[in-house]
């Protein structure tokens, strides 16, 4: 490739063995999320509601699961690396009419035998959401003990699925609650959802899997739509829950203050935990799960995850929808936009840097950080992708301008 060796040749005057860094990158799987290809909507709802919103109609939504397992290929073959699938409960695929609390593995066979094909693992998320039984915003916490036990049991057989998931992929399945409790207005009582959240939650993590199969994680979030003043669910909630249960804590980018960076989190993490999960997204000014651009956060997330050694520690999953462009320039997009980023990490000279750092060489570190920032970056992204046998550059977006026309269009 043009230009590879000098750039090569510029890495190295800082210490920087470009091709280590990508024989490193090429086992690091992301896990794609599923419902970026149907705006959230799955197969066992025709509303989307729960505190979660999608903007935009642009042509081409997938309809059902032939349509979406149809755009998801076309998007793997664009991103470099052999990935994971992240998938909702209510993506399961089945002609029987069966509610979420009596789910059963052979309801997602059908994901599966598409993961086997592709020598993909899957993860997996209860839904909580777009339901009758989570019109007020309450699940776990709901005072009706009713409710709550039906979003228990839908809490264990989604665990159950996950470890199957593990078993037949042979990969860990990782298994994400997340709920959209909360309320729109200052609660007369925050203790008592909180409380009947964490009885919950103990209820569906009583039974013990083989970590090899299944590893389960709790999502924190700080507001959502309909829960402005108050979620159950906080970070400090899960943290700790996680911490005293032996779980691992999932951050995602966009369920904190919007002044909060996760990135500055990562490092505290994985120094109390033996692994970490994060849903990357991007928000723009609350939780609105823009596609991840190749911007500063994304770049210091990628950074930490190398600077820290855990590219083998953390569960590295996607969470964005976008309904108001091709979605699946969004998937390609986000995701090779965080190979970037870890690639960014890879391709710095980490120990040389933390060196100037604790010999308070502060002057030499920053002209050294900026000096990095114009290496030829690109031209290593480009040789990735061309040993992983992927398009270099825009010329991915012609695949998908042609597939819109000649698939999209037609729905």
């Amino acid at each position: 490739m043009i230009g590879f060796d000098e750039a090569k040749e510029k890495y190295a005057a800082f210490g920087v063995d470009v091709e280590t860094a990508l024989k490193k990158l090429a086992p690091v799987k992301v896990s794609m999320h599923c419902w970026q290809g149907d705006d959230v909507l799955g197969f066992d709802s025709d509303t989307l509601t729960g505190g979660i919103s999608t903007t935009g109609n642009y042509p081409g939504r997938a309809k059902n699961p032939e349509e979406l397992m149809s755009d998801i290929d076309m998007a793997l073959s664009l991103i470099p690396g052999t990935h994971k699938l992240n998938l909702h409960a209510s993506y399961r695929i089945t002609n029987e009419k069966v509610d979420r609390d009596k789910l059963e593995p052979r309801h997602f066979q059908a994901w599966v035998d598409f993961a086997k094909e592709r020598n993909m693992g899957l993860d997996f998320n209860p839904t909580f959401f777009s339901h009758p039984k989570a019109a007020d915003n309450l699940t776990l916490s709901n005072p009706d003990k009713c409710i709550r036990d039906f979003w228990i049991e839908h809490g264990k057989v989604s665990r159950k699925i996950a470890a199957y998931f593990g078993k037949e992929l042979g990969m860990p399945c990782l298994n994400n609650v997340w709920v959209p409790d909360g309320y729109k207005d200052v609660p007369a009582d925050r203790l008592g959802p909180r409380k009947r959240l964490k009885e919950s939650l103990d209820a569906i993590f009583a039974e013990k899997y083989d970590e090899k199969y299944l590893a389960d994680c709790v999502e924190s979030k700080v507001f959502g739509i309909g829960v402005e003043s108050y979620t159950a669910g906080s970070h400090e909630f899960y943290m700790n829950y996680a911490a005293k249960n032996g779980l691992m804590t999932l951050l995602d980018t966009g369920h904190f203050h919007p002044t909060e960076l996760v990135s500055d989190k990562i490092s505290s993490m994985l120094l109390f935990n033996e692994r970490l999960a994060l849903h990357v997204s991007r928000p723009v000014r609350w939780d609105s799960d823009h596609v991840i651009l190749f911007d500063d956060e994304l770049r210091e997330i990628g950074k930490e995850l190398v600077r820290c050694d855990a590219l083998n520690r953390v569960f590295i999953g996607l969470d964005f929808f976008d309904a108001s462009i091709n979605r699946i320039s969004a998937w390609v997009v986000g995701m090779r936009n965080m190979e970037k980023a870890l690639l960014y990490g890879l391709l710095m000279p980490n120990r040389e840097l933390q060196k100037m750092q604790d010999e308070g060489d502060f002057t030499e570190l920053m002209a050294t950080m900026e000096e990095i920032k114009t290496l030829p970056f690109g031209t290593v992204w480009d040789m990735y992708c061309a040993q992983q046998g992927v398009p270099q550059g825009k010329n991915w977006f012609n695949e998908v301008k042609k597939y819109e026309a000649d698939v999209l269009s037609k729905r």
